[in-house]
């Protein structure tokens, strides 16, 4: 089984939301990193999401943005520092599953068969490729798969007659965005949030998680009634 597999079960039956916590790995540095993800897990973190610091981050707000710029720029953190933070932290006692949220091209650049040999005896549970579509997917997924790593798709409000088919082929949890635009802090949600939810949750086996926007513990409550997990 997946550890994100075993999180999810260990939480449905405690009737428990998972709390799955963003962070962009090298912001301010990498051993502080590991710092924040030990801290994360002690306060609570069901699974952690690990930025990789990227230069143009299309589905990011400004506080990610500037995190990616700080990582960068004081240690020009890579995608093999990033799979590496999350290695030393398991060595250091962390237990909570790892997904691993990268942009395409850092991946690519790496090269699709040795990123997956590189990760595959590691500890990375979830891949999240947010400019990966669906319909250019099949490669990544087909390795994925065979590395028992989730590939976690993204799932909009605006998908539309997407939404069954991009639920029904998810691994781990669908990521449904709240609101449309970037990242970031936010007090209103896309109209229409609680239908599009419903539809998302009746096309998926797996579970799903509510990220974009969600800043506040009251916000977590009013999602954590409809969704798997919050993703903050």
């Amino acid at each position: 089984m997946n550890r994100i597999d075993g999180a999810f079960e260990a939480l449905r039956k405690e009737g428990g939301t998972a709390l799955i916590p963003f962070l962009t790995i090298g912001d301010p540095d990498i051993e502080t990193s590991i710092e924040i993800i030990q801290s994360l897990e002690a306060a609570g973190a069901d699974m952690i999401e690990l930025g990789v610091p990227y230069s143009d981050p299309l589905a990011d707000g400004p506080v990610i943005q500037r995190a990616s710029e700080r990582a960068l720029k004081n240690g020009k953190v890579t995608l093999a520092d990033c799979v590496q933070v999350a290695e030393t932290a398991r060595q250091a006692g962390v237990q909570i599953p790892f997904i691993l949220f990268s942009y395409f091209n850092p991946i690519l650049q790496f090269g699709l068969e040795p990123f997956f040999r590189f990760i595959v005896d590691k500890v990375i549970s979830g891949l999240i490729i947010p400019d990966l579509p669906i319909e250019e997917d099949g490669e990544v997924r087909s390795m994925a798969e065979q590395a028992n790593i989730h590939l976690i798709p993204l799932v909009a409000p605006t998908s539309h007659d997407r939404v069954a088919r991009i639920a029904s082929k998810a691994r781990g949890f669908v990521y449904c965005v709240s609101s449309l635009g970037v990242t970031g802090v936010r007090a209103d949600f896309h109209q229409g949030i609680d239908e599009f939810l419903a539809t998302v949750r009746n096309n998926s086996s797996v579970p799903i998680a509510v990220g974009f926007g969600i800043s506040s513990r009251e916000q977590v409550e009013r999602f954590g009634k409809q969704a798997d997990g919050v993703i903050v």
